[in-house]
């Protein structure tokens, strides 16, 4: 019996670690794909994967299976797997959805704000800020992302969430492009502060509204970044301000 109770914990701990293993290696996959060392369209060596993580090639198949049901890879037949690659017009309609998930999370973050959340949106912009100016885009497409999520965290639904994440990561084979090409980066970080004042007035409405315009203007960019022409105005009832087909 006293064997069978000391092998019990490493028992445990060899159980974590071959179940949690995959997830490590689908959270590094996902980031080569999200920072482009593994870039959109590009085929996806189990082999070489399994040599840089030091692993046989199971936890590799698991986490790609993950990853293409986020759907940041996909299976060609007798191919293999790739990174996915997003349709002009999927993304037009992923942006569309985001605009009123957008409202939705501006108007619960202005509900459930604090002072200090407030302080920490304005750290994050004056960063933004000095990103844009040094034109560091990488850098600065992961500051959005990390604002965002700090909005959805603060918005405090799990559905929301779980459904709003699929959507970006989608969009983030995107997002790169769009702020080189479209000259989103020049303006993004006001848009962003427009966000935070807006949220510190604590007005549901107002908030709301200035999360969508600033997604129908991200929408914009993608627009004349791949130079398909204006995207449809944004429908936000009240709106006065920021044109989402203005140029940037």
């Amino acid at each position: 019996m006293q064997s069978m109770d000391t092998n019990k914990p490493a028992s445990a701990l060899a159980f974590l670690q071959s179940s949690s293993l995959p997830m490590l290696v689908q959270e590094e996959i996902e980031r080569l794909i999200m920072t482009g060392e593994l870039p959109v369209g590009s085929r996806i060596n189990e082999s070489e994967l399994a040599q840089r993580f030091n692993t046989s090639r199971g936890p590799i198949r698991e986490a790609l299976r993950a990853l293409e049901e986020a759907g940041l890879v996909r299976t060609e037949k007798n191919r293999g797997m790739f990174v996915r690659e997003i349709s002009f017009e999927e993304a037009d309609e992923i942006y569309e959805l985001r605009e009123a998930l957008e409202e939705i999370i501006g108007r619960r973050v202005a509900r459930a704000i604090t002072v200090d959340g407030i302080e920490r949106l304005k750290a994050m912009i004056e960063a933004m800020r000095e990103a844009a100016q040094a034109q560091e885009l990488e850098q600065y497409a992961q500051l959005n992302l990390q604002f965002h999520d700090i909005l959805l965290d603060t918005a405090g639904s799990t559905k929301l969430t779980e459904t709003y994440q699929r959507l970006i990561k989608e969009l983030s084979l995107f997002r790169l492009r769009a702020l080189a090409g479209g000259g989103g980066l020049r303006v993004s970080a006001d848009e962003h502060r427009e966000i935070v004042d807006a949220i510190a007035s604590r007005d549901p409405e107002y908030a709301g509204q200035a999360l969508r315009r600033h997604v129908a203007d991200s929408r914009a960019r993608m627009h004349k970044a791949l130079g398909r022409g204006e995207a449809a105005p944004a429908e936000v009832p009240g709106a006065t301000t920021s044109s989402p087909t203005k140029e940037v």
